[in-house]
């Protein structure tokens, strides 16, 4: 088990991390935004395999309502190689394919366990979804993974005229560098479901 040492949101920093920024050092990493993904630089022959995800928990529909929903979910580095500016990110959605679709986001609640001050924290950006940033490493050696307990839930506010193909989980995004170009990657653990009426 040498090989697999599992980090979880305990062994992490409490501040939230920044976006990633580039494996350079840091007077010349470029700012994340000027990063570009990797499928971008390579038009999409990007080999993007260095994750292995899996969430645990997630059941297949939900009611609407105050009751939590607690998952776990694992990226594990299948890589031979050391993520470096790793970061993570947790989301509650649902995909928005036709006009007039909606999505189930800011409708939800999504928090995860910050076991260094033993209580939950909620994830929402400003626009009010439910999605943000996590404390976690900054890289990721080679078989190492990452443990993190996630709830959600979705309120009893959501128009159901719609069916929703939604989702929540996890993604850990690093810097990669690809034909002599910085670039960022990420790989998910993710687990889909149908809210239904409570």
């Amino acid at each position: 088990m040498k090989l697999r040492r599992a980090l979880s949101v305990s062994a992490a920093t409490a501040a939230l991390l920044p976006l990633a920024v580039a494996a350079a050092p840091a007077a010349q990493a470029a700012p994340a935004a000027e990063i570009p993904k990797c499928s971008d630089v390579s038009n999409g022959q990007y080999p993007n395999n260095s994750f292995v995800g899996r969430t645990f928990g997630i059941p297949k529909s939900i009611a609407l309502g105050t009751h939590w929903t607690t998952y776990t979910a694992t990226l594990t580095n299948a890589s031979a190689k050391e993520l470096k500016s790793f970061q993570l990110s947790a989301t509650l959605g649902s995909y928005v394919y036709n006009e007039g679709e909606r999505d189930l986001s800011p409708y939800g609640d999504l928090q995860y366990w910050d076991t260094s001050q033993r209580a939950w924290k909620t994830l929402r950006q400003a626009d009010g979804n439910a999605r943000g940033t996590l404390p976690g490493p900054k890289t990721l050696k080679p078989r190492e993974s990452v443990h993190v307990q996630l709830r959600f839930r979705v309120g009893k506010d959501l128009p159901l005229d719609h069916p929703y193909d939604a989702f929540t989980g996890l993604t850990g995004t690093f810097v990669d560098r690809y034909h002599d170009t910085d670039c960022t990657a990420d790989g998910d653990a993710v687990g889909g479901f149908s809210p239904r009426k409570g």
